[in-house]
């Protein structure tokens, strides 16, 4: 017993001279970035980063300026923070940064799918065609009788529905967004009633889910956790079997689309339900959440409320809803509405934080903005944090912290599209979705979903905070990279549909 404590003892000390002799023997050489390897072999600044990304980056632009090389756990990134030297990382003209590659690792570790070949353009040749205009505008009829049937009930208007009701806006925003949009991709049963409860039970084990992500990803979890975590899974491979899809109609020609793909590569139906998992939290992810940032916006904003109410009512006529019937508009008029649209990308710009990485397949010179160059490394990973580098940016957003509704139009009531740094025309000024080849395929549906869930709340009904001076609530530090923030707690309003004749 002894000897095989010695034994183990010497092959833990290999195991940790090994994972940490690279972190200890690098060394900045000529030309590359400045190097903060941290003070803890290995990890180096892990934990710091992990505990709040945004704090972290803010103190290492300070200590090092735009350009830096961090260690995180084992691995090393470089970050950029200069937006006006964003390009040459987004275009990639010399095809030395790969993005697929790190989705492909991040997908299997969290959702169990192993990408086939094509799988990324796939995607997007499904998105351009079912997510864009007239597959888009079929949709978008699904998603409004989806959110009528959601937020009404499958009789329509009753009684019940004008009398006040108190809720979480957060849990119902996620709740309400979550339902409309699963059923609108993932199709119904003959049993309305027993879709819209186990919709309902979907919602329960996605949130448990998505609480136990940011931690999942950074592999930080309890043995309890990671239990949890996995039966978690299986239960979503099995809700979304494509079993299960046969025995549906009105699955969306979006989600047909790629598993038709996969049919024909020959994809096990194993890994075709997880596919479906992916693409259900893809999907559905953070739109549930911006919605809620957008409509807090709005009630903590009188003015921007009173904005978009005017537009709805211009583009949608008075709202009129009989015993029923389901929410009925115009789905063209979410083409006219400049200001909810300056009010989508504002609540965006201050509640979106991707973080968009490339992996260096070859070493790398990065040229700046400024005329200095940069030698990249192979094996490392190019970082950008729009949120922090554009998103924040005084000089390209001034008074970036406050919410502006108006901020994204001319005077004239156009789209604006003109920013600027340091006296120069900035491009990239907003980045909630990405860019480049890692942009959000799905961009354009997941803002339709939004809209129309807003035209809704602001056109049919009656909304308002339990404590109009509640302050806005600070965002969870663990959400930082993983899309859409979300706040610590949530916010108690209560809503009724208007009165109708």
């Amino acid at each position: 017993m002894v000897l095989w404590g010695q034994v183990l003892g010497a092959l833990l000390v290999i195991l940790v001279g090994y994972l940490c002799l690279p972190g200890l023997l690098r060394r900045r050489k000529p030309q590359e970035p400045p190097l903060d390897k941290g003070s803890v072999p290995w990890l180096g600044h892990a934990i710091a980063f992990r505990k709040n990304m945004f704090e972290f980056l803010k103190g290492m632009r300070a200590k090092h300026g735009d350009v830096f090389t961090v260690q995180l756990g084992g691995q090393y990134f470089t970050f950029v923070m200069d937006p006006l030297s964003f390009g040459p990382i987004i275009k990639d003209t010399q095809r030395t940064l790969d993005f697929v590659q790190y989705a492909q690792e991040l997908v299997r570790k969290v959702f169990g799918y192993q990408s086939t070949e094509g799988d990324h353009q796939m995607v997007h040749s499904a998105s351009s065609k079912h997510l864009m205009g007239d597959g888009l505008e079929d949709l978008n009829k699904v998603m409004l009788n989806s959110l009528s049937l959601i937020m009404l009930g499958p009789k329509g208007w009753s009684l019940d529905a004008s009398f006040w009701h108190e809720d979480g806006l957060f849990q119902f925003c996620y709740n309400t967004l979550f339902k409309a949009g699963y059923l609108s991709l993932f199709g119904y049963t003959k049993n309305v009633a027993q879709d819209l409860l186990q919709a309902e039970e979907l919602f329960m084990n996605f949130r448990r889910f998505d609480l136990l992500f940011p931690r999942f990803v950074y592999s930080l979890l309890s043995p309890r956790e990671w239990l949890e975590v996995g039966q978690l899974q299986r239960l979503f491979h099995k809700t979304l079997s494509v079993e299960h899809n046969l025995e549906k109609h009105g699955v969306s020609g979006w989600l047909c689309y790629m598993l038709q793909f996969l049919r024909e590569q020959g994809v096990a139906p194993a890994m075709q339900d997880k596919f479906n998992f992916m693409m259900l939290w893809a999907s559905q992810g953070n739109t549930g959440p911006t919605s809620f940032w957008a409509l807090l916006f709005l009630l903590k904003h009188p003015e921007a409320m009173q904005a978009v109410r005017k537009e709805a009512t211009e583009v949608l006529g008075e709202a009129r809803l009989e015993a029923t019937q389901f929410f009925t508009f115009k789905l063209s008029a979410l083409q006219h509405t400049p200001v909810l649209n300056s009010v989508m990308e504002e609540t965006l710009r201050l509640a979106a934080s991707p973080t968009l990485l490339r992996a260096i397949q070859k070493d790398y010179i990065l040229k700046m903005a400024n005329g200095q160059e940069y030698l990249l490394r192979h094996g490392d990973k190019v970082a950008l944090f729009p949120y922090l580098s554009v998103h924040m940016d005084p000089d390209i957003h001034p008074n970036p912290t406050t919410f502006k509704y108006d901020r994204f139009l001319n005077p004239n009531g156009s789209r604006k599209m003109h920013f600027y740094k340091e006296g120069k025309k900035i491009h990239h000024y907003n980045m909630p979705w990405g860019s480049g080849v890692s942009i959000c395929p799905g961009r354009f549906f997941a803002l339709s979903e939004m809209k129309l869930f807003i035209l809704i709340m602001v056109t049919y009904f009656d909304l308002e905070l339990m404590d109009p001076d509640t302050p806005v609530p600070p965002m969870d530090p663990q959400r930082w990279g993983f899309g859409t923030l979300q706040p610590r707690h949530d916010v108690r309003f209560r809503y009724r549909l208007k009165c109708m004749e």
